[in-house]
């Protein structure tokens, strides 16, 4: 009796484990973050509003300034808006226990909107529910080259079928010259397009953004021995390290 129900009490356990580790998502916040590396740097956007012909909705400009912001083992893109006029600043992070993005928006008016979504064939698609007005708002980034993006807003009433479109914003990144294959630097950190130059121990590597200049100081050692590592299993598939 005493056999069996130890044995009982290992398979429930056994079991248990097993459950948890099928849904544990493998990802951590900087790997699943590395799928908008091409964000990092300065964009140019234009807005373009939905549905009316008032001059004062009409279009604008606006800058968006994407880089990385780390904190131990967790990772996170911080989101710079100038000039727009719906966001001033956002974040946007990967919620591993749920295997879902978040992102945390500062509107103009001191509001805080945070959307969460998936992110399938480069649309990220993020989704809140307005605890006021019950609508569903929805933001949609859609990556459409390593100097393209677009983004939209959308939103449905409560109790109606579809989303109704608001505006549209298409950025270009400003400033930063595109190299082909292997002529590109790579960020030590993240794995970007490197554009800062940062030495340790006399030799020279490159960082995409402040935010992983500032992680580099901090950890050379172990962003290092990553990138390294990273260059090891390229150089394994056959591609350029």
């Amino acid at each position: 009796m005493i056999r069996l129900g130890l044995c009982s009490l290992l398979l429930v356990v056994g079991s248990s484990a097993i459950g948890a580790a099928d849904k544990a998502p493998g990802r951590t916040p900087k790997e699943a973050l590395q799928a908008f590396n091409d964000l990092i740097g300065s964009w140019r956007g234009t807005g373009t509003p939905e549905g009316t012909r008032d001059k004062q909705r009409g279009f604008w400009t606006e800058t968006l300034t994407f880089e990385w912001r780390f904190k131990g083992d967790d990772a996170s893109l911080k989101l710079a808006f100038d000039k727009s006029k719906n966001f001033t600043s956002g974040e946007l992070r990967y919620l591993r226990e749920n295997d879902v993005y978040q992102l945390t928006l500062e509107t103009t008016d001191n509001d805080t909107r945070t959307f969460t979504g998936a992110l399938k064939d480069k649309v990220l698609t993020l989704e809140r529910e307005d605890d006021k007005t019950k609508e569903t708002q929805r933001f949609v980034v859609t990556l459409l080259h390593a100097n393209r993006f677009l983004y939209r807003y959308e939103v449905k009433p409560q109790g109606k079928p579809s989303f109704t479109k608001l505006y549209t914003v298409g950025a270009t990144k400003e400033g930063v010259p595109f190299a082909a294959g292997s002529a590109a630097p790579e960020c030590v950190v993240s794995g970007g397009l490197g554009t800062i130059k940062v030495s340790y121990k006399g030799k020279d590597y490159y960082v995409c953004c402040s935010g992983c200049r500032d992680a580099f100081k901090e950890e050379p050692e172990k962003y290092i021995k990553e990138y390294e590592e990273r260059r090891k299993e390229k150089s394994k598939q056959g591609a350029p390290p």
